[in-house]
């Protein structure tokens, strides 16, 4: 059976990294969440966003990289 190719990622968040202000902003950025929610977000980890495109969900994975987080699409 073929191999079906992944069109769907998410943007996974696994660590915050010492720079936490950064990355509350870079979420906030990706997601136009306000501040309170975008901060809850960060702590709890996790799924940022769902359901990407490949190229959308790489740019969000360097953004977060970026603030010093570590993050993947998956």
């Amino acid at each position: 059976a073929p191999v079906e190719e992944k069109t769907e990622f998410n943007v996974v968040l696994k660590e915050v990294g010492a720079n936490k202000i950064a990355v509350i902003k870079a979420v906030r950025e990706i997601t136009g969440l306000g501040l309170v929610e975008a901060k809850n977000m960060v702590e709890k980890m996790g799924t940022i966003k769902e359901g990407l495109p490949k190229e959308e969900a790489d740019k969000m994975v360097e953004s977060l990289k970026a603030a010093g987080a570590t993050a993947v699409a998956e």
